[in-house]
């Protein structure tokens, strides 16, 4: 079974991917736009210093503006909604959250946000190039490691 035979599954059984998006700026926006044909993902929270700026971006992208109004993300995460706010980090160790796209541009912000993201047990797809070129195998040792701490390995 192929990976969008695995989404539609999920979407099926009504187990959706639970993803947050940190940064919608240029590749946060193409990720949004994308992740709306995608069945079987929910994109729960965006973080962004500018939330004025990603709601717009998101509501370009073809995002419905009610889609973007979950006053939390325990609400996104019981509505099917998208929370929009500032906080990585609360989004980051929230339970309804199960993998966190990152994609700031900063690369000094992304290591900091993957590392969280690893102690919190959660996975992450690095789009901040310059962390991934300056760090990028220290940070995918680390998230190695965390995972066999999790699976009982060390």
């Amino acid at each position: 079974m192929g990976l969008y035979e695995q989404l539609q599954a999920r979407q099926a059984q009504g187990n959706p991917i639970r993803v947050g998006v940190i940064g919608a700026g240029k590749f946060g926006t193409m990720f949004l736009s994308q992740a709306l044909r995608i069945p079987g993902i929910h994109v729960v929270g965006v973080a962004d210093l500018r939330i004025d700026v990603a709601k717009s971006n998101m509501v370009y992208a073809g995002w419905p503006a009610e889609q973007i109004e979950a006053s939390s993300l325990d609400a996104a995460v019981q509505t099917g909604a998208t929370h929009v706010g500032q906080d990585a980090m609360a989004m980051i160790h929230h339970h309804g959250v199960d993998i966190i796209v990152e994609c700031t541009g900063n690369p000094v912000i992304a290591i900091d946000h993957s590392l969280a993201a690893f102690a919190a047990g959660k996975n992450v797809i690095s789009a901040t190039v310059e962390a991934d070129a300056v760090c990028g195998a220290a940070l995918a040792a680390g998230a190695s490691r965390r995972r066999d701490l999790q699976s009982g390995l060390w």
